[in-house]
């Protein structure tokens, strides 16, 4: 569905406390969406498939040009 605009990672913060603590994530689960290297949207709590699909897609897609 998102693929290959939009890849998906885990970080499991146990593990890694060192990241979890430099990308400020401090509630389980957090989404966050980068573009280009930055954050653009957070979301924390929990969501389902298609509530994750609809979250990406209204931060991720770039809106199209007016028309002239």
């Amino acid at each position: 569905m998102l693929e290959p605009q939009v890849r998906l990672a885990k970080l499991n913060t146990e593990v890694e406390q060192g990241l979890a603590s430099e990308f400020g994530i401090r509630s389980i689960p957090t989404l966050a969406l980068f573009r280009g290297g930055r954050e653009v949207a957070r979301q924390s709590g929990s969501l389902g498939t298609a509530d994750i699909v609809r979250w990406v897609q209204s931060h991720a897609v770039k809106p199209a040009p007016a028309p002239r």
